[in-house]
């Protein structure tokens, strides 16, 4: 399980031109057990919007919880993560990863 509240954001100081880190996460549902990934650039807004109902695809089973995540610089990279995690291989890695 991880804590989200301690997740450091990418650029601490207003003004920064550090490049944005994107976030491949794994989503668990309190509710059937079964997992949800995703990406995005915030995984604070984006676990509220899951939890509040606001991603239609997930509406009908929060609560979630983020499980695992990986940081990534660009974008094309963390899709192509995202793809593979939501193949039949990345699926095993993830069940390996959360020992289920």
């Amino acid at each position: 399980m991880v804590d989200v509240a301690q997740l450091a954001p990418a650029c601490r100081q207003a003004g920064s031109t550090c490049s944005r880190m994107y976030y491949v996460y794994v989503l668990v549902s309190k509710k059937d057990d079964n997992i949800y990934i995703g990406i995005t650039n915030n995984l604070n807004r984006r676990l509220r919007e899951h939890n509040t109902g606001r991603t239609q695809s997930t509406k009908s089973r929060v609560p979630f919880e983020i499980v695992y995540y990986e940081e990534v610089k660009e974008r094309e990279n963390a899709r192509n993560r995202e793809k593979f995690l939501k193949s039949g291989c990345g699926r095993e890695l993830i069940k390996n990863i959360l020992n289920k």
